[in-house]
């Protein structure tokens, strides 16, 4: 039994990281808001043509409205020929044919702020495709095209043979640098070859990204998620970056370098910081909140940077995404609650939190920790301070689908090649949504969908859960009320590890209201509510489904026993009255 003297001891031996309410404010919509990330081609399929669209999203909205998140966001519905699946577009003001028409998006519009849902788009404007008319103009050196675009001069070797400016490296593998021999220079592109980079030091390229970002929010969009935004703006001396001697990197693999010329560079930061004036005008020309987030896979302290300051405002918050990069299965309660208190005691002041627990380049959460772990991951990202993001699934807790090399269209797999694609795929966390056990799990009538189904959709899909008393998704539904709570989205926070249990603590002005418990071990273990915290009387809000106490029960004996990976969330009677919070 994992037990402590006394509170007080367990104050003085263990690191507590305290959260500082912003003030007496009221919160905007996206401080309260649970972001939903929509995967168009996934979601759900319309006409039958094996790829989901617009019109899928429409059908599923009382399904988002049923779910109680209070904001989308859509991944890249441009125009596009699809490479990198819509991440290389030719037209930033058009929709494209696989996903319907602009008619449909207004509709979709129209429909998702009915329920009083928020919209977000997903902003590409690192690069475009090479086929978009900038680039097919720029190659021509067609004014004002020309300088539209990273273009730099081949640099002689020593035998007088032509090599690419630097040793920079695509995220997709080999050099990100290609020669075009019609323009006689090489070009910049960061990722896939066919996505050239936008050159931002031409303030002509800043202008029409910022007119395209007019266009939307004149068709009422809520707000922009910004997609690769550390990497908008390259140190021009061209100079080589270090080697990073990881072990197994091969040589020809991003990662082999350490990324000092070609990420994090003040440019990138006035990038964003222009889009956030643009979007403040619309703010107060329609007196509601144009909501701005970037993402950068960076350092905290970088990823900070992004936040601007009170005169130079940038990202509403810059998108966090520790849970994805410094834990895993083999992480402790101890590894858990540094996490956490690393990054708040980092924030910026009056700077507002989030936490991002999977997305479409990052494997599932229920895969990457176990199905058995998510709602214990649920309840530390609910319960912590700040704005939820969930990608769609993994409130249902669906799992990666195997998706073999000769069915691989992930470019930055393909990149990787047969020996290392699995290491490099994303397609396994893009496959359709697991809707019910009809054809293609009720994702799509075709049979045959962009990407395989996963082969357990026939019993583990959406409609199974909500039949269920408990389930995954009743958990998940459970939790989004209490961001509405202003002790949870405001009140201080303490959180330490107990044993290899984690704990989370949020109070009010005077007593704690909310305890969470997570058993990080690989072993079931009891948890002495008395020692942890003496004056209270805990009722179960929320329990995981491999947990023996069940949502209302009252811990009479202060022991709340924890199977490997089981949590609770708990209310304090003592706090929030007779019945604690109770559930609807």
């Amino acid at each position: 039994m994992l037990t402590m003297k006394t509170s007080l001891w367990l104050l003085l031996a263990t690191i507590l990281w305290q959260w500082c309410p912003i003030g007496s404010t009221e919160l905007d919509w996206w401080q309260k808001t649970v972001i939903y990330q929509i995967y168009p081609r996934s979601f759900q399929d319309s006409d039958g043509d094996g790829v989901g669209d617009l019109r899928g999203i429409i059908h599923r909205a009382d399904y988002v409205r049923s779910v109680g998140v209070g904001s989308i966001w859509l991944s890249p519905i441009f125009k596009s020929p699809m490479v990198d699946f819509g991440y290389d577009i030719t037209d930033y003001k058009a929709i494209d044919p696989l996903f319907g028409t602009m008619d449909d998006f207004q509709e979709l519009l129209q429909v998702y702020h009915e329920l009083g849902i928020k919209v977000l788009l997903d902003l590409v404007p690192n690069h475009t495709s090479d086929e978009h008319p900038w680039f097919q103009k720029s190659v021509a050196g067609i004014d004002p095209y020309t300088d539209y675009y990273v273009w730099v001069e081949a640099k002689k070797g020593a035998n007088g043979t032509r090599e690419p400016p630097s040793n920079w490296l695509s995220t997709f593998s080999g050099s990100a640098w290609t020669w075009n021999e019609k323009r006689g220079k090489y070009y910049l592109h960061q990722y896939q070859v066919k996505q050239p980079d936008l050159d931002y030091r031409n303030p002509k390229v800043l202008d029409e990204i910022l007119d395209v970002i007019r266009f939307w929010l004149d068709k009422g969009v809520d707000g922009f998620r910004v997609d690769t935004a550390w990497t908008f703006v390259e140190d021009n001396r061209w100079l080589d970056e270090p080697r990073s001697n990881k072990s197994g990197v091969p040589l020809d693999d991003v990662d082999s370098l350490v990324h000092i010329y070609t990420q994090d560079q003040w440019g990138s930061y006035e990038v964003a910081f222009a889009f956030r004036a643009l979007l403040d005008e619309y703010t107060r020309k329609t007196n509601s909140t144009k909501f701005l987030t970037t993402e950068a896979h960076t350092s905290i302290f970088f990823n900070n940077l992004w936040y601007g300051n009170a005169t130079v405002p940038g990202s509403h918050f810059p998108f966090n995404f520790l849970f994805l990069s410094d834990v895993n299965q083999s992480s402790t309660a101890a590894d858990w609650a540094h996490v956490i208190n690393e990054y708040y005691d980092a924030l910026p002041e009056g700077a507002w939190p989030n936490w991002v627990i999977g997305n479409h380049d990052t494997h599932r959460p229920a895969t990457r920790f176990g199905r058995v772990f998510l709602d214990c991951l649920h309840f530390i990202q609910f319960l912590l301070p700040g704005t939820c993001i969930t990608y769609n699934g993994d409130e249902f807790a669906m799992e990666d689908t195997y998706v073999r090399w000769s069915e691989t269209l992930d470019p930055q797999a393909k990149g990787a090649g047969i020996d290392r694609f699995e290491e490099k795929s994303r397609d396994p966390e893009r496959s359709p949504l697991q809707w019910n056990s009809s054809t293609s799990a009720g994702f799509s009538t075709n049979r045959t969908t962009w990407l395989p189904v996963n082969p357990e959709y026939y019993s583990f899909n959406e409609a199974a859960q909500s039949g269920q008393t408990k389930s995954h998704l009743s958990v998940y539904k459970s939790l989004i009320p209490l961001k509405l709570l202003p002790v949870v989205q405001e009140g201080v926070l303490q959180v330490w590890a107990h044993g290899e249990v984690l704990v989370i603590t949020r109070a009010g002005r005077e007593q704690v209201e909310f305890l969470t418990l997570a058993n990080i071990g690989d072993f079931e273990t009891t948890v002495d509510l008395y020692a942890l915290l003496p004056a209270a009387k805990w009722r179960v809000y929320a329990s995981s489904l491999n947990c023996e106490h069940l949502e209302g029960d009252v811990i009479y004996d202060g022991a709340l026993r924890l199977r490997p990976k089981a949590g609770a969330v708990l209310t304090n009677e003592s706090a929030a009255g007779p019945g604690g919070y109770l559930r609807g």
